[in-house]
């Protein structure tokens, strides 16, 4: 269901986006956890399942997660126009800094306080990445399916233990996924 596409909250979904990247140190995992803040909990866009699903979709399609899930919540509150917005409100940040950072990346490369904040910044971002995979994994836990549930187990110790790719676990979650709703609905039909 859309929302009613006007000006302002054309702006809103613009600077909401712009502010989430140009706030988001650490990668794509980071901006999931403030996009269920400001978009769940605080703007109430979007529902907890809608964003865990927003997190499902983007990990798994190529392509930055954030611009990812900005093409969706886009799309979700106003249609093409809208992620074309979000899009813009999320590459504009990054592409603007890295633009400044390049024409004096020798200096930034070989300044003492620069790359201690970048130290100290890497610390608060591994507890933003730890936040997003335990609101995450409790919103796995809350559907209460224990397909998901072992399912989130198996990947965890596939990936950590054994080391095998991210990309061949998602695919094979994808497919597991596919499968499980093929065979509900065939169940829900019989």
């Amino acid at each position: 269901m859309k929302k009613k596409v006007d000006a302002k909250t054309m702006w809103h979904l613009f600077v909401s986006m712009f502010v989430l990247s140009a706030c988001t140190f650490g990668g794509g995992f980071v901006i999931v956890s403030l996009m269920k803040k400001k978009f769940v909990d605080e703007k109430k866009w979007l529902d907890h399942d809608e964003m865990l699903d927003i997190t499902a979709i983007t990990q798994s399609a190529p392509g930055p997660l954030p611009v990812n899930a900005s093409v969706i919540i886009g799309y979700r509150m106003a249609g093409i126009i809208g992620a074309v917005i979000a899009v813009a409100g999320t590459i504009l940040p990054p592409m603007i800094i890295i633009s400044l950072i390049s024409l004096c990346y020798e200096q930034f490369r070989t300044n003492e306080v620069i790359s201690t904040a970048l130290q100290v910044t890497r610390a608060g971002v591994a507890a933003v990445i730890v936040d997003v995979t335990l609101n995450l994994a409790g919103n796995v836990l809350k559907i209460n399916r224990t397909l998901y549930t072992a399912m989130m187990i198996v990947c965890f110790i596939a990936v950590a233990v054994f080391k095998i790719s991210a990309i061949v676990v998602i695919i094979i979650c994808l497919v597991i996924g596919i499968c499980d709703a093929v065979f509900s609905q065939e169940k829900e039909a019989a």
